[in-house]
């Protein structure tokens, strides 16, 4: 691993673009480095995570629409629509675009977080997309979402976001620019294009995860795979990109994150360095903000040690910078606190989902979310005793760079009605890779089977998971396999006019 300084310079220096960042993402992307076995299978295990969730999710507003717009683009020899009879060929950006909304929608996959935030599993579909409609084999996908993935982890391990308001997608779209490079063993310099395009046209703002959140934050990630998409499809045919993207004195760092004087380090692989950064991600075991999900199993000890919920006066939370501005109290968002708000709202507000949890000592990726379930008068007065704090110790452990060492958890002080004061405090989730009982194959098989029940029939479900867990052998043409076909009559449609 070599760590290399960012920073910006006057357009008057000559700055060799063999130095800037987008080339050294492209550089490791088009190594054509040995694959690790352990990186392998844990994209097995990400591509049913994915599926488990976007099949979960087929019939949820945002997917709807997003599938009925992808409808409108079909290819003869193009890439498939989760849900819909594989024989059906659609855009491979369009395809990227509702699958990618399938699997953002719920909030269930995967994650990473550092300086800035992630879902890495973003990556999955725009690249399984490309796959498909040119024919590559597992091989050459496993290549380029092992790529993806290592260069989003190591972006968002060195660069953040966040602090200036920028969605996290901007690291997204060159992950996947870079990705599809790795795949269709794309040169260095077509590669770094790519990355530059793709990262000048996926800069948003983080409205999108404030407020009444919105159906865009489910769109949000997909958007940004497309947009990749169409940056590395210009660069193949020759176009060039704004550069240097990173560096330059009018460009990103300079004008949108830290300014002229900011440094940046950022960690890559060297050159031909197998590429292991996906086995530092983890999934979720509930459908919630990820930084809710040691909180969650903080809430379920704490339902069997406290006989009455009623008699609570107060619970205070003790945590990390990002947890209490983003999601907790310290974000001074009155929606994270509203019965009414949007499950997209609710699911970023660890007050209402650490109340949820507390009385239910389970967490359920529909039945927390429903409306009956938020107004519940009991929840309410829950919700509205609880307050967060940032803990500068929890905050220290959350940027810790050893893996081993680095925590997402709280400690949690519930004061009763009498006074006595009931503690509980958990550093990581209990499905971490370093939790009391991590993630393996079978409990992404069981997390697949749970979602996807009384939507897939037995045969259908069988067969999918077959075929994922052979990826490495399936041959060029064979990735159709992937996609997953529920009965026609199963699909809910928008029957709402658009411009397509």
């Amino acid at each position: 691993m070599k760590i290399h300084q960012v920073k910006t310079y006057p357009s008057k220096t000559k700055f060799h673009k063999k130095k800037h960042l987008a080339w050294k993402i492209a550089e490791i992307a088009s190594d054509n480095a040995k694959l690790n076995k352990d990186s392998i299978e844990m994209v097995i295990n990400r591509i049913i995570d994915n599926a488990s969730v976007a099949i979960a999710s087929l019939n949820r507003g945002p997917v709807i629409t997003s599938r009925e717009m992808a409808f409108k683009h079909p290819r003869k020899y193009g890439a498939t629509l989760f849900g819909v009879d594989a024989k059906k060929k659609f855009d491979c950006e369009w395809a990227a675009w509702s699958n990618g909304t399938a699997v953002r929608e719920l909030d269930f996959h995967d994650t990473f977080l550092a300086q800035d935030y992630s879902h890495p599993g973003d990556n999955i579909p725009p690249l399984l997309s490309v796959a498909q409609q040119n024919k590559k084999s597992g091989l050459d996908l496993l290549r380029g979402i092992i790529t993806a993935y290592e260069v989003q982890v190591n972006l968002v391990k060195g660069i953040c976001l966040h602090k200036h308001k920028i969605d996290h997608i901007a690291h997204l779209g060159p992950s996947v620019a870079a990705g599809i490079g790795s795949m269709l063993k794309l040169n260095t310099e077509t590669i770094y294009q790519s990355v530059q395009q793709a990262l000048h046209t996926t800069i948003s703002t983080r409205q999108s995860r404030k407020g009444e959140i919105s159906s865009w934050k489910a769109y949000a990630p997909a958007h940004a795979g497309k947009l990749a998409i169409e940056a590395v499809d210009r660069a193949m045919r020759g176009e060039g990109a704004p550069s240097p993207i990173y560096e330059g004195e009018d460009s990103v760092i300079a004008r949108i994150l830290d300014g002229k004087s900011a440094r940046y380090f950022v960690p890559l692989p060297k050159i031909n360095e197998q590429k292991k950064a996906i086995l530092e991600t983890y999934t979720k075991e509930y459908s919630a903000e990820y930084q809710s999900q040691a909180l969650i199993d903080i809430a379920k000890i704490l339902n069997k040690k406290i006989s009455n919920l009623n008699n609570i006066k107060k619970i205070d939370i003790y945590t990390s910078h990002h947890t209490h501005y983003v999601i907790g109290t310290g974000a001074n968002d009155p929606q994270k606190m509203d019965p009414n708000a949007s499950r997209e709202t609710l699911d970023h507000s660890i007050m209402y989902i650490f109340a949820v949890a507390l009385e239910d000592a389970d967490w359920h990726h529909v039945k927390s979310y429903t409306k009956k379930r938020s107004n519940k008068k009991s929840t309410i007065k829950l919700w509205k005793s609880i307050k967060t704090h940032e803990d500068k110790k929890w905050t220290k452990k959350y940027h810790n760079p050893d893996p081993k060492k680095k925590a997402f958890g709280a400690k949690v002080i519930v004061t009763m009605n009498n006074g006595k004061k009931i503690s509980e405090s958990l550093e990581r989730a209990d499905a971490h890779p370093y939790g009391a009982r991590p993630f393996k194959r079978i409990n992404y098989v069981n997390k697949f089977l749970t979602l996807t029940k009384g939507i897939l029939n037995k045969k259908e479900s069988d067969r999918f998971l077959r075929t994922v867990q052979r990826l490495k052998s399936l041959k060029s043409g064979q990735l159709d396999k992937l996609n997953i076909t529920v009965k026609k009559n199963q699909l809910k449609k928008n029957l709402k006019k658009g411009i397509f």
